[in-house]
């Protein structure tokens, strides 16, 4: 008996040839994968919104047709038009209102009709103390033809870009007012 317990002692142990997972390994790489794909469900959206405004091309601006050039004169006139708007799935058209006049020079600009104090609507001529001004009827502000700040409103009237092609006025963007700058 001696020499088959010699025997038994003189082999070594081998581990099988085969990398068996165990049941730990296994749970921790399940639950781990599991967590990243939540995760990443979570974060990759986030991501997205934040970086999505940056991959978008800006254009040179949308003009939309106004005015004919030739019923221009030195006087402001109100001229509205529409301009359609897509947000998300919901289109719209908003109704928007330009005041539009020709300077000393011949040159046509386009004023935007809200005010800069808090957002009413100017209009040309309407205050009979204060002739041949712009003026606000909710708190009294008051500009020149230019759309220059007299009183209450903090900054001047904004203007549109203005594109002229034949023979009509086309607006686009809203900016700040350059023509009380050139005055100044």
């Amino acid at each position: 008996m001696s020499s088959h317990n010699e025997q038994q002692e003189t082999w070594p142990e081998q581990p099988p040839d085969r990398k068996e997972m165990s049941r730990r390994q296994f749970l921790t790489y399940t639950l781990g994968g599991a967590t990243a794909f939540m995760g990443a469900g979570a974060i990759l959206p986030m991501v997205r919104f934040a970086v999505d405004p940056i991959l978008h091309k800006k254009g040179a601006g949308e003009f939309i047709k106004v005015a004919e050039t030739s019923k221009i004169n030195d006087q402001p006139q109100e001229f509205t038009f529409e301009l359609k708007q897509q947000d998300g799935w919901y289109a719209s058209t908003a109704t928007l209102t330009a005041w539009i006049r020709k300077d000393e020079a011949g040159d046509i600009y386009a004023l935007s009709p809200t005010c800069k104090h808090l957002g009413c609507t100017v209009g040309w001529n309407n205050d009979k103390a204060y002739p041949d001004e712009y003026h606000c009827p909710c708190h009294g502000a008051r500009y020149t033809k230019l759309g220059k700040n007299l009183a209450v409103a903090p900054k001047p009237l904004d203007q549109y870009k203005i594109k002229i092609e034949n023979g009509w006025v086309y607006l686009g963007d809203v900016v700040p007012n350059t023509e009380v700058k050139k005055e100044a």
